[in-house]
């Protein structure tokens, strides 16, 4: 795959290079999102210690979203808590790091031990103030401390931001929520995938239903590339079971908060139909919840 960079902001977040218009571009054909951050150790990973090493991260976003058909950011969606350079974070939990286009950052951690959970849900009073160990990090709001998904938004001052994007997915179809054909034909998907190209789903106003008011509620696409896939060849149906993803309410800049995001899984189809088998990230119950939405597929 071939990758450049669609945009890169200075610790300051200044546009270093690249424009948002380029980021949004990208995401808007279903790129591929890779974030690059340079930190380093005793400022970021352990203040104690004495090494100021400089740290690359590259780290993948698998689930992107387009907001308001301009806006963009990316959540990271398999990531467990990373302890550097020994392992992993005490508690099993999912990291569900959420970065926007302009540089502003938000995690929401829904824990999967089992522990039991004391807090009660809504906005958390205690707010850490990190200014003398940790003077890069800027705390901003933070939700349900001491449930099973507590979230929060902040910026890190990372040295840079930079936003590689593999722009190789190819629209090959795209119909309404009621499967109404808008261009291209089911068939070609299913006639690539069987090729063994691999599949990606753009799922439009997915988002929307965490939105606090309905009127309230931005134009959103999120983008998540699918594992299994099924074609009815008379019927002329293709379906598909996404990778695992996050979805946050759609906002400029989206943020998390109390109850507007959760995790799960999609099984999509060509005629509009899509079953969201939902966590919630508070309890850990599932639920299938149906749908119809507009849909557009790529393949590559």
């Amino acid at each position: 795959m071939s990758w450049k960079c669609a945009l890169e902001l200075d610790t300051n977040r200044n546009k270093v290079t690249g424009s948002e218009a380029d980021l949004a571009d990208a995401i808007r054909s279903a790129a591929d999102l890779r974030i690059l951050t340079h930190f380093r150790h005793n400022e970021h990973i352990d203040t104690s210690s004495d090494s100021p090493e400089l740290i690359h991260e590259v780290a993948e976003f698998a689930i992107t979203l387009l907001v308001d058909n301009s806006w963009s950011g990316g959540i990271m969606s398999q990531r467990q808590p990373v302890d550097l350079p020994v392992g992993f974070g005490s508690r099993p939990s999912m990291s569900l790091f959420l970065y926007n286009q302009n540089g502003q950052q938000a995690i929401a951690r829904p824990f999967l031990d089992g522990s039991p959970a004391t807090g009660t849900i809504g906005i958390s009073a205690r707010h850490v103030d990190h200014s003398k160990d940790m003077p890069r990090y800027h705390p901003q709001t933070a939700f349900d401390e001491d449930t099973n998904a507590p979230s929060s938004n902040f910026i890190y001052d990372f040295d840079l931001y930079r936003f590689n994007v593999s722009d190789t997915w190819q629209e090959l179809f795209s119909h309404d929520a009621d499967g109404n054909v808008l261009s291209g034909s089911a068939a070609a998907v299913g006639e690539a995938f069987v090729e063994g190209r691999a599949v990606k789903v753009a799922i439009r106003g997915f988002c929307g239903e965490l939105a606090t008011d309905d009127d309230e509620a931005l134009d959103n696409e999120l983008f998540v590339q699918c594992g299994s896939c099924y074609y009815y060849t008379e019927q002329e149906l293709f379906i598909a079971g996404t990778h695992p993803l996050a979805r946050v309410a759609p906002g400029k800049p989206m943020l998390y908060a109390s109850r507007n995001w959760d995790y799960g899984w999609l099984m999509v189809r060509t005629d509009g139909y899509a079953r969201y088998r939902r966590c919630n990230p508070y309890t850990l119950e599932f639920e299938d919840l149906p749908g119809r939405y507009a849909m557009r597929w790529f393949v590559r």
